[in-house]
């Protein structure tokens, strides 16, 4: 099926995903999770409850009792499931997807997430042979918790001296509009709030903050509310961008830096996880900071693993993700907000001066084209563009030279390669880019 995914089960409702599907989900993530108690939230989406009662039906019939958490956020899910000792979690979402999209994520014991290599694909397998559900197992029972309280407690164990500084947050009518009044009033900050309102319909512009049509309105505000920074969060607040004081979209890539500048001054010398797309300028700052640069593979599922491997203090990628290992390893995009904030009230500097340093390279940002044969466009890509670099393959093909790098990838949902080129000058990149393109999308 379509809707499995290398991260999640992701899919439009409801012709490629209803509560049919979603019953038959629910069971096989019951029998392939275990233990005996999992969590199940749902967010805004007009179908987040209906398939949310259908997941708990399929849990139900797999013998697990459920503990119903409700409407929350994505990192409200992991976070109940570890403070609370649950054996799991499954939380309907289609994340940053337009609205016509619903989904699935899902977690283990202690947070740790359920991708395509260690649950997803089996789940696959199951639903498609599974022709009759089983009955609900008589002791399985549903109980209902909230986890908003202990959860607002949680951001705010990460604040450090914010005050005396005005910030625009866009919740584009998803779930950090349930906690962010809640963080806010227990801040010495002024909040320009757009858009807090849950509303699954997204009636002002799309959930995904990496479209640069759905900043403008957060950018709008920022230059009529003369706001130090701007944070605009995707549906299920996992994801966050963030906007100087001049109203210009700061690249995530960068904010790793910042954050690992946070990072490092409270737990010096740790590693810092970042993705292959990641700027030169990540690594460069880590190891100035004393600590100790990793680079890993894009996807959560990937960066989560590889921050518990190395113990690492934090990760982030290049799509807005950004994880902490005081949280439980996991991605928050409310986290992220606070801890940006923490370092421009303890800097007195403005976001953008901050950045400046950091902004010494010339970079392409990802770039999609349609190619049908991932694999053998790959391999012509580093037969002519791999001689006389460092080639690394650890997630698709970089290749590293004394002026310029580029990564290639492939999509895991789509026919589609992603490059990503970054060189000392502006003409350089924009030349490698070019040649890299012209063969990419050669038929």
């Amino acid at each position: 099926m379509g809707i499995f995914k290398a991260y999640d089960i992701r899919g439009v409702y409801p012709t490629e995903l209803d509560e049919e599907i979603a019953r038959k989900i629910g069971t096989c993530a019951g029998k392939l999770i275990g233990g005996r108690t999992i969590g199940v939230g749902h967010d805004m989406r007009l179908s987040g409850e209906a398939l949310s009662d259908a997941v708990i039906d399929g849990l139900l019939r797999a013998g697990v009792n459920v503990i119903d958490l409700g409407a929350i956020a994505t990192p409200m899910l992991t976070f109940s499931v570890v403070e609370y000792g649950f054996d799991g979690g499954v939380m309907v979402t289609a994340s940053h997807n337009p609205k016509e999209y619903n989904g699935f994520k899902m977690v283990r014991k202690e947070g740790k997430p359920v991708g395509w290599d260690t649950g997803i694909a089996e789940i696959e397998k199951q639903v498609a042979t599974l022709t009759k559900l089983p009955d609900r197992a008589p002791r399985a029972k549903v109980a209902r918790r909230d986890s908003l309280g202990d959860y607002v407690d949680h951001l705010m164990s990460f604040v450090r001296g914010i005050k005396d500084i005005t910030v625009a947050v866009d919740a584009a009518h998803g779930m950090a509009g349930l906690y962010m009044p809640k963080v806010f009033a227990r801040l010495k900050a002024k909040l320009v709030p757009l858009y807090f309102n849950l509303d699954g319909s997204f009636p002002d512009h799309g959930p995904n903050p990496m479209e640069a049509e759905n900043l403008e309105d957060l950018q709008h505000a920022i230059r009529e509310q003369h706001a130090d920074v701007g944070i605009a969060l995707d549906a299920d607040a996992d994801r966050v961008v963030f906007i100087d004081e001049q109203a210009r979209p700061i690249p995530c890539d960068l904010i790793i830096a910042l954050l690992a500048k946070e990072a490092l001054s409270e737990h010096p010398g740790q590693a810092v996880v970042y993705d292959v797309r990641s700027s030169w300028a990540v690594r460069e700052e880590i190891a100035a900071l004393g600590g100790k640069p990793v680079m890993g593979r894009v996807g959560h599922s990937f960066m989560k693993a590889l921050l518990r491997e190395t113990n690492g203090v934090l990760a982030g990628e290049l799509s807005g993700h950004y994880y902490f290992r005081d949280n439980h390893f996991a991605d928050d995009g409310a986290i992220a907000a606070i801890k940006v904030l923490n370092l421009l009230c303890r800097e007195r500097k403005a976001l953008s001066e901050l950045v400046r340093p950091l902004q010494r390279y010339a970079a392409s940002g990802e770039i999609n084209s349609d190619v049908p044969d991932k694999d053998a466009k790959i391999a012509e890509v580093k037969a002519k563009f791999g001689q006389g670099g460092r080639i690394v393959e650890l997630d698709g093909l970089s290749v590293e030279f004394a002026d310029w790098w580029f990564n290639i990838r492939p999509s895991n949902t789509e026919p589609k390669l992603r490059l990503t080129v970054e060189a000392k000058t502006k003409p350089l990149m924009e030349q490698k880019r070019d040649g890299l393109l012209s063969v990419i999308r050669a038929k």
